[in-house]
């Protein structure tokens, strides 16, 4: 138990890490010209222009984060905000969870150690019970992880409390101090890396890179004749193309949860905009379907990974003969 809380906490000290080395890829200048002299001035959120007058009318959520505050040069964003607490959270409940195990488990030992066992018969039935020995830390800590950044992103105030501009509907947001973690790309990048990272690594332990090039390129099957040099180039062919998928992986990871959260948080505020008095109560099922959405992302997240892992590496089983 305390190796594997000490890979989980080297896993999300990972992905906050690289979260926020490409804040500048996806979080919006803060580094505006000064009318005064022509020079450029960082001024601070409170003082952004309207995001309104730009466009000429209003529209949904930025699809970047926006920089809050500097610490020795670094910028914090308020995506980044919300992924350190949900972590910090998560690991604070785990630490509450097993810090006096019992044999009769009750409160929230009891609900860990169910959540945990689940998650880990439903990848053995999935990826075989080796694999699931090599890998489950990083399934479930990415389980754990999106599916509660996705329902911390829920709470009120996430995206609703900020700085803004009155408008005709109301007060419109236009730098929210919190924003959902995983409707920043720069998280969901961060996970998909790491993921890549621990593909490479278990592949290499599970069939080493021999293995790995004869599941990638070797034919399939056995072939004789005049067959057998066309299957070759023909399952080569196949593994670079093979090759190309595998290196498009971590995008498709990334803007597969990306898109969803982030469409999901533009749907909440628009039914939230119908109107003042109506905007809360036809939000309410759009709000359910919101926290189903998130359970489902993380899910699709960690099955998509796991799925990848075991295709490459699942071992050639030697068939046996019976002989009655």
């Amino acid at each position: 138990m305390p190796r594997l809380k000490s890979r989980i906490a080297v896993l999300l000290f990972l992905f906050l890490l690289t979260s926020g080395f490409g804040t500048t890829f996806a979080s919006p200048t803060s580094v505006r010209p000064d009318s005064a002299n022509g020079e450029s001035s960082v001024d601070a959120p409170k003082q952004a222009v309207p995001s309104n007058s730009v466009s000429g009318g209003e529209h949904g959520l930025s699809q970047s984060a926006v920089e809050v505050t500097r610490v020795f040069g670094f910028p914090i964003t308020n995506s980044m905000i919300v992924s350190w607490a949900v972590a910090l959270i998560v690991i604070v409940f785990a630490q509450l969870a097993t810090r006096n195990l019992k044999s009769v488990p009750s409160g929230k030992q009891n609900f860990i150690e169910w959540l945990v066992g689940g998650l880990y018969r439903f990848l053995e039935s999935i990826i075989g019970p080796q694999l699931t020995k090599r890998t489950f830390w990083f399934f479930a800590s990415i389980f754990i992880f999106i599916l509660s950044a996705n329902w911390f992103g829920l709470i009120p105030g996430v995206g609703s409390i900020g700085w803004g501009h009155q408008s005709s509907v109301g007060f419109k947001i236009d730098e929210p101090l919190l924003r959902g973690a995983n409707a920043d790309v720069n998280l969901t990048l961060a996970m998909a890396l790491v993921f890549f990272a621990c593909w490479i690594v278990w592949a290499l332990q599970e069939v080493g890179l021999v293995g790995m090039l004869k599941e990638l390129f070797g034919p399939k099957g056995e072939t004789s004749g005049v067959l057998k040099p066309l299957m070759i180039v023909v399952f080569f062919a196949a593994g670079l193309l093979e090759v190309v998928s595998i290196l498009f992986r971590p995008i498709s990871l990334t803007f597969r949860l990306y898109g969803n959260i982030f469409a999901g948080e533009n749907l909440l505020e628009a039914m939230a905009k119908i109107g003042p008095l109506v905007g809360w109560l036809i939000s309410i099922p759009f709000y359910f379907l919101e926290l189903l959405m998130g359970l489902v992302q993380a899910m699709v997240f960690m099955l998509l990974t796991a799925v990848f892992t075991m295709l490459m590496c699942q071992h050639e089983e030697t068939p046996t003969i019976a002989h009655g």
